[in-house]
């Protein structure tokens, strides 16, 4: 992967280390499968990073960019799914 993941320079390296650690999440799911909980535990500490919608989407278009992954996709499924599901990419 040749990409850099969209990351902001007002954040602290705990809170940066938590948004590259759900975008990690997201090539996972798309890569192979990611079980649900610990998707979930991803997104919440990323959603304390960002707790903007707007915010959540900018990073989310700039990270597709970068890398082809729709991270919107793989949070939908796994809203939806149940603790012991599996994510993946369909």
């Amino acid at each position: 992967m040749d990409y850099n993941y969209p990351i902001s320079h007002h954040w602290s390296t705990d809170e940066i280390i938590d948004v590259i650690a759900f975008f990690q999440a997201v090539e996972k799911a798309y890569e192979s499968h990611i079980e649900r909980r610990q998707f979930m535990d991803a997104y919440r500490a990323f959603k304390k990073v960002v707790p903007s919608m707007a915010e959540e989407k900018t990073l989310f278009n700039e990270f597709e960019d970068a890398s082809g992954f729709k991270s919107f996709r793989i949070v939908k499924q796994a809203k939806e799914a149940v603790d012991d599901d599996l994510i993946k990419s369909n």
